[in-house]
């Protein structure tokens, strides 16, 4: 793999060599793959006019020639003068400095976009390629556009001294701008992404997406090894590394890109279903506990933990279209146990997020069997923090037997994570729905259950401990695991008579697992419909309601009331 300093291949008349394989690619070929090696996959460079013209609608784009200065401050000279260096650079790119400025669609979404060469300097942090950042996102800022960034840079402009340094500070503060306004912001990391520029705006946006192979980080690899003569791991700071740490969101080969810009474009867009009218609910969701048919716990304990119930991902995959899975918790950690990203119900935005299972018994292995560590709550408040930003609607899915109680868990703050999910959702100015869709276990359910509505499927449960917990602790004897469901009241029918649930979705008759298609069928007429009448209230309507509804559990007028309802049943 070539190094941050090297030159991009250059072609033999018509063809260029691979600088990772090392083959002879015919140019053409090359070009039309996009600039990706045909034999490894080995994405070059692009230039930022080829990076354009590749991202965004034939026809719609328009460069932005903003004035910016771009000097040599310091009169500063190393083997030569820096203003040598300067015009070397703009006579053999073309450009007048790192960044070129673009407005257009991409997918037919507006958006604005700042994108990097690293022909120009290594893409070096100085103070124009600072100042047309933040010209980008004030731009942005104030025709309420997204904003992209598309990165490539060996660092700091070490020429420009700490006038250079204080670039970070500035485009951090005008990306902090767009997330005040709820404008979405989305960074593309393409090889090299170092220093100043992955310290900045390169990392603050709200979605991160890499190139395969890209490299991103505060230090190269070059330096930490000279610093602290540090044996560095195979793969370092690849984009590949960086998600397996949860410091990216998705890695995107370059023929997919368009298609990935646009699902997240069209999450920050907003737009509202074309007819403005949810399918009925009526089959489907049930608020009177008159309606509900005696139910057996024992049993409804077992069709909620069938290997075969509709998952969180076979939700999304039925229910949403344009969905784009977002990784990491941005600290160094993802979690395969909570799974979420924006996606459209119907035509509105919204934003997914919910524990996932599986149905064999390796994908439970390797989803930590739903139970999710402290790496996957902070990832969810990442994109509950995402869904405020933007004002999209949130929709999670509860099937978990409790999050993780692992040494390492607690070693990483479990219990501090979900008490602030806790918090986060119960002030969020968004709509709020949570289906619980198959076991409700624990704080580890309830940190993503602090909803407006919560809806429970008939044959879920919910409960503050699993009932071989309660018998094991109450009892002292696991095998009475039926009685305590019994006595735990953990049920569809019960948990609506309790006010824990505002209805219940029906599901087929032998549970969700024996006709997924329509149960989600059922699903869908139900969180459209909940939906419907979550978005005529204001944001100040909707936190007020949802306090009010938290804060009337054990009240004492609630808890009479619903207790007494409970018995009697």
């Amino acid at each position: 793999m070539r190094q941050a300093g090297e030159p991009r291949p250059q072609p033999a008349g018509d063809w260029a060599v691979c600088p990772r394989c090392r083959e002879m690619i015919y140019g053409p070929r090359l070009a039309r793959n996009l600039r990706v090696c045909p034999g490894c996959g080995h994405h070059h460079r692009l230039t930022a006019p080829e990076r354009i013209a590749q991202l965004f609608d034939e026809g719609s784009t328009e460069l932005l020639a903003l004035p910016v200065w771009s000097g040599d401050p310091l009169r500063f000279t190393d083997t030569k003068p820096y203003a040598e260096r300067l015009e070397a650079a703009r006579t053999a790119t073309g450009l007048d400095e790192a960044v070129v400025l673009a407005r257009g669609t991409l997918g037919a979404h507006p958006v604005l976009a700042a994108v990097m060469d690293f022909r120009f300097l290594g893409g070096s942090l100085g103070t124009a390629v600072g100042e047309l950042i933040t010209l980008a996102a004030e731009r942005a800022l104030s025709e309420r556009v997204p904003l992209l960034i598309v990165t490539a840079s060996g660092g700091a402009r070490m020429q420009e001294g700490a006038l250079s340094l204080m670039q970070m500070a500035k485009t951090a503060q005008a990306l902090g701008d767009l997330d005040r306004a709820g404008i979405l912001t989305v960074s593309l990391i393409t090889d090299p992404t170092y220093g100043g520029v992955a310290a900045s705006f390169a990392t603050l946006c709200d979605v991160i997406v890499a190139e395969p192979g890209a490299r991103m980080g505060f230090a190269g690899p070059r330096v930490i090894a000279q610093t602290i003569r540090q044996e560095l791991p195979e793969g370092f700071q690849t984009a590949e590394h960086l998600l397996e740490h949860g410091l990216v969101d998705t890695i995107r080969p370059r023929a997919e890109l368009r298609e990935t810009l646009t699902r997240l474009l069209a999450a920050g867009s907003r737009r509202i279903r074309p007819d403005g009218s949810p399918p009925p609910a009526e089959y489907s969701l049930i608020r009177d506990p008159g309606r509900l048919p005696d139910a057996d716990v024992r049993d409804t304990v077992r069709r909620a933990r069938h290997l075969g119930r509709p998952t969180t991902l076979d939700y999304i995959g039925r229910l949403c279209t344009g969905f784009e899975e977002l990784h990491g918790d941005r600290i160094g950690g993802e979690c395969p146990s909570i799974v979420g990203g924006p996606a459209c119900l119907d035509g509105v935005p919204v934003m997914v997020i919910g524990t996932q299972k599986g149905h064999t018994v390796k994908e439970l292995r390797e989803r930590n069997f739903g139970m999710a560590t402290p790496a996957g709550y902070r990832k969810s408040a990442r994109l509950l923090r995402m869904a405020g930003k933007l004002g999209l609607p949130v929709i999670t899915f509860v099937d978990t037997p409790g999050a993780y109680p692992g040494v390492e868990a607690e070693e990483q703050g479990q219990a501090v994570v979900i008490a602030e999910n806790i918090r986060l959702m119960a002030t969020l100015p968004v709509p709020v729905i949570t289906l619980v869709s198959g076991e409700g276990g624990s704080g580890g359910a309830l940190a993503l259950a602090v909803a407006d509505r919560v809806l429970v499927c008939s044959h879920s449960i919910y409960s503050v401990i699993s009932p071989e917990g309660c018998a094991a602790i109450l009892w002292n004897d696991p095998a009475m695991a039926p009685e305590a469901a019994e006595a735990l009241r953990i049920d569809a029918g019960a948990l609506l008579r309790l006010g824990i649930a505002d209805a219940v979705v029906t599901e087929p008759a032998q549970g969700a697992h024996s006709d997924p298609d329509l149960a989600a069928d059922h699903v869908h007429a139900a969180l459209t419909s909940v939906l419907a009448e979550l978005r005529a209230l204001s944001a100040a309507e909707l936190v007020a309601e949802r306090h009010a509804r938290f804060r009337a559990f054990g009240a004492v007028e609630s808890f009479i009331s619903a207790t007494e309802e409970a018995m009697q049943s």
